[in-house]
């Protein structure tokens, strides 16, 4: 197990950008990895656009352990993701031998015809491993570093669930939190004092609104160091007291975007 195992996540889709899909991935995608010691450092939202995503996945599996994919393995002419992973890994584009056998006997069984569109959906850059997974005919796969999977939020699901396993595990993050009623504005130089004095613990400040208390602050510490989340716990206690505030307030906030 590796202290520190990181991730970007690359969500592909017009749709998105344009508005007309609502994401529904991210948040599920970050949990789960975060669940098992992946970090996800960092999250893309890209078009369609061929350049775009080989750009993008050459730039991103050089700085991370994993990278994850959403969307564009369908069968239409805009899903262009596996064409652009095989040019990001210097592989060529071909037929997944047992991708193709699994969809070729399910569309006989069904007594539809596997035609070169649905043919498209086996394809897979060279030496690509496929994600067993009964989420869908057409199969998610890795890609060196790169995991493909679909856009579809059941399908990527359970794609999602089946792969993590066969990936390496770091050290799970573990978090902290603190609600205050001092202003973000009374907190920051503290804040910068502490974050200065405790680099292995990301420490951040969320301003809330709650029905009739007006604003607080609730602040989170994340860390694998679990020794210094404690000591930086009872600081943080120390310097809200010190400052004329309280903390654990009683309160159901509600996340100001």
């Amino acid at each position: 197990m590796s202290d520190k195992v990181s991730a970007a996540l690359v969500l592909i889709g017009n749709e998105i950008l344009s508005g007309r899909t609502q994401d529904a991935n991210l948040k599920y995608i970050a949990d789960s990895l975060s669940a098992v010691g992946i970090v996800l450092l960092e999250a893309r939202i890209i078009p369609d656009v061929h350049d775009t995503i080989v750009e993008t996945l050459q730039e991103l599996k050089t700085g991370f352990d994993y990278v994850f994919t959403t969307g564009g393995i369908g069968p239409t002419h805009d899903d262009i993701t596996s064409e652009c992973v095989a040019l990001a890994v210097d592989q060529p584009l071909e037929l997944h031998p047992i991708a193709f056998k699994a969809m070729d006997n399910f569309y006989r069984k069904k007594n539809i015809e596997f035609n070169e569109a649905r043919q498209r959906m086996a394809k897979t850059p060279r030496g690509a491993t496929i994600i067993e997974s009964t989420a869908s005919i057409a199969p998610g796969y890795v890609a060196e570093n790169i995991i493909v999977m679909a856009g579809v939020p059941k399908i990527m699901k359970r794609m999602l669930v089946d792969v993590i396993p066969t990936l390496k595990h770091g050290k799970i993050t573990q978090s902290m939190q603190l609600h205050t009623n001092l202003p973000e504005g009374v907190l920051a130089q503290p804040l910068t004092d502490l974050q200065s004095r405790y680099p292995q613990i990301d420490i951040g400040s969320y301003p809330q609104m709650t029905d009739g208390n007006g604003f607080h602050v609730i602040l989170v510490s994340r860390s694998t160091n679990t020794s210094a989340l404690a000591a930086l716990d009872i600081e943080l206690r120390k310097m809200i007291t010190a400052a004329g505030g309280i903390f654990d307030l009683d309160a159901k906030p509600e996340l100001i975007d």
